[in-house]
């Protein structure tokens, strides 16, 4: 049949299974709007608040779904509006199609009002993108954006469609989505039996996971490989939830705030058996003393990933669920018992602390993972309170936890928490920000309003950018060069404004009854807890040094 280029984009958003869009109108993409308001019975479209915010809803709906989020803009200013988005799910490697409408084919090129060259700008920061400026070629560019948003890897997708087109008419023809196949083909038998070799050889084995353990579904076969090598298992921040964090074998995170138990465990061990994870520098810290004495056994299906930051002695590539069932497979039980109970020893001595006199971020946090009994989706901003989340909340199930890993992108979690809401509309679902990082995109609060949708948005107010404070007081000679945010502006009567429900937190004994009032509300509720300015988030683990040298408060003392 003959439809208009409008029409076909939403034929093909219905083949793909897509429910829910996130997005803002304009002027270019009007003949879009137009066709979805036709079809509003069955997709969805959250207008929020900022483009961005629509990037970070369709980034936390395909976090907690793992489905394919969906977010729309504009030409011009719209679209360049959703380039921190797509950049922060394609360092999380988030599955995303972001659609975008420019001017008509004949504008292009001359600076026309509102057009920008967005696929070469998003080029560096999508895993494909494309400019369709021919109606017939529109529904196959849309289906294998969303192929390639899930295969392999998965990453954000951009298609960029002229004015013109969406008015165009081209011979439309429903074409089911084929399956997205687990990628298999570079794993060898080979590569199998040297794995094992290595594992049967070990004496003091450790197991560190990553985000792709999370994306691939692998927390089953993840479980059972632990119970065969027996050994003690760390995460990274992305990582969190495919292993169960309050299992006796977790040690805890990596990295620049990781527990002294896994910074020391990894240190010490003879063999760090990686999953999923790209040796980020955070988790890393200093690349040439990371795991010395270690082989590094680096399974990931992303063979760029392979020796780009740690050299690993052997490498498999491919799907992690499919690399650990032929691993289970042919693997025997082992008994790590000596060094499982060192590492033990580990976590008995170096417990996470923090001051238990005063409101703090790590007590709330505490209150609400006691309160949710662990069944809520967690998504963050980034800084002091993200670390904080990642700590003191023990993630049990994989996509509860929503955070932006490697782009550390501030004013991320409240348009996420939006959409992982939408997406698992029967989990409580709350976001945790710091006072910086909240009023950046404190505006999505109306679009939680506007639409009823019933988060909570916690604001750890500090009055400062915390996390960068925390630095300028350990490696700065305390000059709080622009990081004070001593101002008044009152987050309980913006969010008042904004049509929200508000409470405000002073000290400890109101946090309890204040957090089970706000999971029973069923509406948007924000709370303002006002902690110390220099509060710090401990472990730490100094930029550019070793794990080994990871220090606490009380180390410091000392010194």
């Amino acid at each position: 049949m003959e439809l208009t280029g409008s029409q076909i984009v939403i034929e093909c958003l219905k083949e793909q299974g897509v429910d829910t869009v996130f997005g803002y109108p304009g002027g270019s993409i009007l003949n879009i709007y137009d066709e979805l308001y036709k079809h509003s019975h069955e997709i969805t479209h959250i207008l929020t608040s900022h483009e961005q915010g629509a990037s970070h809803a369709a980034d936390g709906y395909a976090r907690v779904t793992g489905k394919v989020g969906v977010c729309f803009a504009t030409s011009g200013p719209g679209a360049t509006n959703l380039v921190t988005g797509i950049a922060t799910a394609y360092m999380d490697s988030v599955p995303m199609v972001a659609i975008t409408a420019n001017v008509g084919v004949n504008l292009l090129g001359r600076d026309s009002f509102q057009e920008v060259d967005i696929a070469g700008v998003t080029m560096p920061i999508t895993k494909h993108n494309y400019i369709v400026k021919d109606v017939n070629k529109l529904a196959a560019t849309i289906r294998k954006a969303f192929r390639i948003a899930q295969s392999g890897r998965p990453g954000p997708v951009l298609v960029d469609i002229t004015k013109d087109v969406t008015a165009a008419k081209a011979e439309y023809e429903y074409v089911a989505p084929q399956p997205i196949h687990r990628y298999t083909e570079d794993i060898t038998e080979k590569d199998i039996l040297q794995a094992i070799d290595m594992i049967e050889k070990s004496k003091k084995p450790f197991i560190f996971i990553g985000g792709g353990t999370v994306i691939s579904e692998a927390h089953e076969e993840l479980r059972e490989f632990v119970d065969k090598v027996n050994a003690p298992v760390a995460d990274t921040l992305m990582g969190k939830g495919a292993f169960d964090g309050t299992d006796s074998l977790y040690t805890g995170m990596v990295g620049m705030h990781g527990t002294k138990a896994s910074n020391l465990g990894i240190t010490e061990c003879d063999l760090l058996i990686t999953i999923g994870a790209r040796f980020s520098d955070r988790v890393t810290g200093n690349a040439k003393e990371f795991a010395k004495r270690a082989k590094i056994l680096h399974i990931d299906v992303d063979p760029a990933e392979i020796n780009k930051n740690v050299k690993a002695h052997h490498s498999i590539i491919g799907d992690v669920k499919e690399v650990l069932s032929r691993l289970n497979e042919k693997l025997e039980a082992k008994d790590h018992g000596s060094w499982i109970e060192h590492v033990n020893e580990l976590k008995a001595k170096f417990p996470l602390k923090y001051n238990q006199d005063m409101l703090t971020g790590p007590y709330v946090i505490e209150k609400l993972y006691e309160i949710t009994a662990g069944e809520a989706i967690i998504s963050t901003e980034v800084g002091q309170h993200q670390m904080w989340a990642a700590q003191y909340y023990k993630y049990t199930k994989p996509r509860t936890l929503i955070t932006s890993g490697g782009l550390g992108t501030m004013g991320y979690g409240l348009g996420a928490c939006i959409g992982a809401k939408v997406g698992m509309p029967d989990k409580p679902v709350i976001n945790i920000a710091g006072d910086g990082c909240f009023r950046m995109n404190m505006n999505e609060i109306a679009t939680a309003t506007r639409y009823n949708i019933p988060i909570v948005q916690i604001v750890l107010n500090n009055h400062a950018l915390g996390m960068v404070r925390q630095w300028q007081t350990l490696f700065y000679g305390k000059r709080y060069s622009h990081t004070n945010l001593n101002d008044k502006v009152d987050f309980v009567k913006v969010a008042e404004a904004m049509g929200a429900k508000a409470f405000r937190i002073t000290k400890k004994e109101e946090v309890e009854s204040v957090l089970k009032e706000a999971l029973s509300l069923n509406e948007p509720v924000v709370i303002d807890c006002i902690i110390d300015s220099d509060d710090k988030v401990w472990p730490m683990v100094a930029p550019g040094a070793a794990l080994k040298d990871v220090f606490t408060e009380e180390d410091m003392k000392k010194d």
